[in-house]
Parts: structure tokens; sequence; C-alpha cells
């Protein structure tokens, strides 16, 4: 379904600059994208299928960050293809030199044809590589683009990435803009269904960054719309982050811009103890920071520090306040635009531009530093808090050191709790976190002890979202998971230091068993996200029931949810058959333990990932912070999702 827009606020006439056929650079060719795609997507599951949508998103964003779209929509169809539809210039139609082919062509056949290279069709971009369309297209089943330009409105038609007819010219408009539909190839895709939810929190984001442009999602499986456009830009953006926690003053915002490097910072301290920065260049969220961020935390730091120490809070014989102390419980957006950004790191995330680092440092001294003279009880609620933190953490370091000290382990450390396992290889090795004494006793009898080691857990530990890590610390659950993962926690956190590879929640499926489930999620995104962006967290799944046959050979099925429940006695009389629903591990023996939840062969592990930060930020500050009427609104919300309650 093509989308239509008007031209207010989008089109050609507004901003002065070129962008046709010639501006459409190539670099090479397409080959080897449908050979391995994860090198250009990550995945081919549900993470790679839904980068399709961003990628194609983020050619309509350079469009509004070059100033000429102010409207996006992206739609969901039944048969889950997907459209996204701008206002914008349109891809040039016009034959390019090179290549004899139309630029339309060129820029979805050819990896790296696009109008970022060599600064002419764009000055800011934000996608990483050049190689969104081209990518998209050779992933796609089927992909049809229509670009209205020039009066006139143009299609082509590609069959995994190949075009079906050259660029046709469809008819007349007096209409801007590109609208590209696509069906991901099931040839490559493991997950073919969208998630409206997931798009939802992508271009939310999108839209926070991009102030006053209008980002719409149409999901028509479900009738559902949503447009997201704020006109206060990163101001909004933190509001909504701290929407479920108490600031202790109004948001500080500033923009500023030097040597075309533009900048854009909002900052709010909250009572809370978790900090929050959110980095972004060229609307790409850099996940490892770089070097706009160091520029930040180092100016942050000293301008707090400066300020305290006039204001004698600091005496000249204190220490200086850390930058850890300092950043305990402020939410902050970073937002940088840079004409050539060199991205490097794991995931090309991180931003190495080096000049870019000053550039932030002074713009923060100046615009952070003004605002906590012209706002002296905002300022002295803010240094407080820091102080507050530094005594705190200095608690926590002695709590660590005491910590690290019983790092060996030996009986003498874990008393009775840690089964360990035999080898020492950590990629070999898993560490299930088992609730209650029964269960833990079960699996320690049941386990394989080659590579399966065992922490029973007592009861519920602390719930670390409202404590500092001084108390978190004096927690004895979490000291013995900490000696046992061996990494140490927060700034002494080392990964290369972990002894399992495999960490595996395993907890009862009732209430009780989910509520300590969060708690350890949690903690683990709090204090050991490192693990989780590894890899190494996962969750059990112990079934829900047995079904075991009344007659003839004892035989016994194990049924993981109420659906396999329902699929099991389809062709199956249900009389012939006893039922039993598990309320907990404690109920299983040591085979039945081993048979269902921990052998390798047999088992369903649930791996935890954290995709978008800031949800994730969010679902835990609903479930485990102060506010209750938040968590009330959750539960209402998604109480008739509920299948299991235990009452």
């Amino acid at each position: 379904m093509a989308t239509n827009f008007n031209t207010a606020g989008g089109g050609p006439e507004q901003k002065r600059g070129n962008y046709d056929a010639g501006q459409i650079q190539i670099l090479e060719g397409l080959e080897g994208v449908r050979r391995r795609p994860g090198m250009y997507i990550g995945s081919t599951g549900s993470r790679g299928l839904h980068h399709l949508v961003y990628e194609i998103v983020d050619n309509s964003i350079d469009e509004a960050l070059a100033g000429y779209c102010n409207k996006i929509v992206v739609t969901i169809h039944e048969d889950n293809s997907v459209t996204v539809a701008d206002n914008g210039r349109g891809i040039p139609v016009g034959i390019h030199e090179k290549t004899g082919k139309s630029a339309v062509e060129a820029a979805m056949t050819m990896l790296h044809a696009g109008g970022k290279f060599g600064g002419g069709g764009y000055k800011v971009s934000g996608g990483l590589h050049g190689v969104g369309m081209s990518v998209v297209n050779a992933l796609s089943q089927r992909l049809e683009v229509k670009v209205q330009q020039g009066g006139r409105i143009y299609q082509q038609e590609y069959r995994r990435g190949i075009p079906i007819y050259d660029l046709k010219q469809l008819g007349n408009s007096t209409k801007t803009g590109t609208t590209i539909t696509f069906s991901p190839d099931p040839e490559v895709f493991e997950e073919l269904t969208y998630s409206s939810d997931t798009l939802s929190g992508h271009l939310r984001v999108v839209a926070f960054l991009n102030k006053g442009l209008s980002v719409t999602l149409r999901d028509e499986r479900e009738d559902f719309e949503k447009v997201y456009c704020y006109e206060g830009g990163l101001i909004d953006f933190v509001k909504y982050i701290n929407k479920n926690k108490d600031p202790l003053h109004k948001i500080v915002h500033f923009e500023s811009e030097k040597d075309r490097v533009q900048l854009e910072i909002a900052i709010q301290y909250t009572d809370n103890y978790t900090e929050n920065i959110f980095s972004y260049v060229n609307n790409i969220h850099t996940q490892e920071g770089g070097t706009h961020e160091a520029g930040f935390k180092t100016a942050l730091t000293r301008v707090i520090n400066d300020y305290a120490r006039r204001l004698n809070i600091l005496k000249d014989n204190n220490a200086n306040l850390s930058g850890e102390d300092i950043r305990e419980g402020i939410t902050a957006v970073l937002s940088v635009k840079v004409e050539e950004p060199q991205f490097e790191g794991q995931t090309k995330t991180k931003l190495g531009n080096t000049e870019v680092r000053g550039i932030v440092d002074s713009a923060v001294a100046e615009g952070f530093g003004t605002y906590l003279e012209e706002h002296p009880t905002d300022a002295r609620r803010i240094i407080e808090k820091t102080v507050q933190a530094s005594r705190a953490r200095e608690a926590a370091r002695k709590a660590r050191e005491m910590t690290r000290r019983k790092s060996v382990l030996e009986k003498t450390s874990l008393p009775g709790k840690l089964a360990d396992c035999s080898t020492k290889d950590p990629a070999l090795s898993e560490l299930f976190l088992v609730e209650g004494d029964s269960a833990g006793g079960s699996a320690i009898n049941g386990r394989d002890r080659r590579t399966q080691a065992i922490l029973p857990l007592r009861g519920k530990i602390l719930n670390v979202e409202k404590a500092r890590l001084d108390r978190i610390l004096g927690n004895e659950e979490i000291r013995s998971m900490i000696t046992a993962m061996g990494t140490g926690i927060s700034e002494d956190f080392d990964i290369a230091k972990a002894r399992y590879h495999k960490l595996i929640i395993m907890t009862d499926a009732d209430v009780d068993g989910a509520h300590i489930r969060t708690l350890l999620l949690t903690f683990f995104f709090r204090y050991m996200r490192p693990l989780i962006e590894a890899g190494y967290v996962y969750i059990a799944q112990p079934p829900l029931y047995r079904a075991k046959s009344k007659r003839g050979p004892k035989e016994e099925t194990y049924l993981y949810d109420d659906n396999e429940l329902d699929r099991f006695f389809l062709n199956r009389e249900k009389d012939k058959y006893d039922i039993s629903r598990y309320k907990g591990l404690g109920e299983m023996d040591a085979v039945e333990l081993w048979e269902t939840t921990m052998n390798p062969t047999n088992r369903t592990l649930l791996k935890v990932t954290v995709d978008d930060a800031m949800a994730a930020e969010e679902i835990f500050t609903v479930l485990m912070g102060d506010k209750v009427e938040p968590r009330r609104e959750f539960i209402q919300t998604n109480a008739q999702y509920v299948k299991n309650l235990d009452i």
C-alpha cells in the first residue's frame, strides 16, 4: 500500500542543494549479501528481520537531517510485508553515468551506491556503511520502489535483488518522496513475523532524536496506528525515560555547533541509583560510547568537582568525587551530528573521531557549568547526591574487597552452596542458579558433574533497583553469585574472568519463581550487563505438565505450556492420561529434572538479550522501582495475557 504526502515541510523547494543522478557514487557490487547476511544485518533471526526496516527508515531520516522530509510512515501489512514511505526529495531517477542504469536501480542493486559518499547528496547521514537499501533488496523475496519526483511517479520491482523491469513512469504527481515495500525472504530468515512493539520502540527514539519529525507506525494485522512527533526533542526524550522516577530538578538542555559538529544534550538527575547515558551519532545509537561520550563524562566530572569546591562542600583535604559518584542517578541523552563519522568497536557503534571529544567537553563545561551557576538550589541537590554516592562507594569498595578475598572458591567461602563442575574450561561450563534447597538437591544429583555447576539460592535476593551498591554487596546470595562467577562487579567487573559461559536461571513456573527470576535479571542488567551482552545469561524452561498413561506401558510425556497440552490431546483421548501440573522444581526428582530441564539434548533455554536498552531500563524501573502506580497500570494492561495464575 503506497502512502502519499503533501509537500508542506518536506519539498525540494524548501532548501538549496542539488540531489541528482551524478551524486550516486558506486563503491562495489552486491556480491555476498545473500550468502553472508549476518555480516550486514547482524543475524537472520528476529533482530535481523527488524533491522531491514531500520535500514530503510535510515534513508528517510537522512532526508530529514538534510531538511527535506518531515513525515515518515511505516506500515506492517497483513502478510508481514512492510512499507516505508517518506515525503523527501525522492531517490534520483536520472541515468547514472558510470553504469548506464537509473540512479534508483544503482542505489537498490549495488552495495555502497548512494548519496552518502563524497558529500554531494548529504552533509550528514545516519547509515553506517551506505548499504541499506541494496542489502534489504538482496534479502527480500520481493521489493517495490516508487519515487515521486519532478512532477512524475516512477516504479521498479525486484525479486531477491534482481530487477524484473527497468524503472518506468506510472503517471504524474504534485508530491515528492520515496515509498519502498518489501517482503523478507523466507529462504534467508528464520523468523518472518514483525513485532509492532519492537518497531514502536525504535521509531519512538527516531522521533525523539529528530525534533518535529512525524513518524507513524501502522499495523494492519491489528488495526493499530501510532504517531510519534516530539517538538521538545531530547527534552521530551529525557522526560519519557524518567517518567516513573522522581527528578531532582528541571531538565538541563543546550545545543551548540563548532567545526561543523552539531551537539545537543539533555540532562536530569533523579533519586535513582543507576546511571543512564544514551549517546547517538547521526541518529545511530553508540552502544559502546566513544569520543563524544568520553568528552561528556570528563567535562561533567570536572564541572561538578569545581563547583563543589567553590561551595566548600569539598574541602581542601577531600579527594575529588569520582565520575561514577557524579553519574549516579543521572539520565542524559547526547546527540552529535558529524559529517564524516569514524566508527570502531565490536559492533561498529563506538565513535572514534578524536576531534569530537574536545568539542563536546568544552560545550558541556560551558552549558552545564552555566546551569549550575544560575540554579544554585538545583546545583546543591545534585552535589549532595554525588557526595552521598561517594560515601556509599567507599563502603562498597570495602565490601568488594571482602568479596574479592573470597573469590577463590573454597568450601570456607561458599559453605555447602556451590556444587562446582569438574571442567575448568569456561566455554564448556554452566552455572545453574536454582531456587530453593529442594530443587537444588535434585539439580545437584541429576546434573552432568563434568560441565554443570549448581548454586542453590535461598529465598528472594535483594531488589537492587532500590539499593546502593554497598547494601547490595551485603546480601549473602548476591555475594555468592559474584564469587561463583568470578567476574567481580561494577567498576571491578572483568568478563574475561567469567568462570562459566552459561549462566542459567532455573526457577519455579509459579508467581514466586517469576518474581525471583525478575530480581535476578534486574541484578544482572544493572550490575553485570556485559554478561547479557556477551550472550552468557539464559532462562531454563521446565515443563508445566506431565501426561502419564493410565494403561499399558507407563509412558510419560512432558508438556511445556498450555498450547502443547492442547495439541497433545488433539488426537488422544483425555481420560486415558493422568495430567499433573508442576507447581515447582522441588516436585521433580533428579531424573525428571535432568531429562526435562537440564539435559542439553532435550532442554529448552531462552537466551536473555538487550536489543533495546531504553525499553529494558523502562520495564525494570516499572516492575522493581519505588512507584506503585506505573506497576499497577502495567499489571492491569497485561493481566489479559495471563494464562496460569497461582492464588
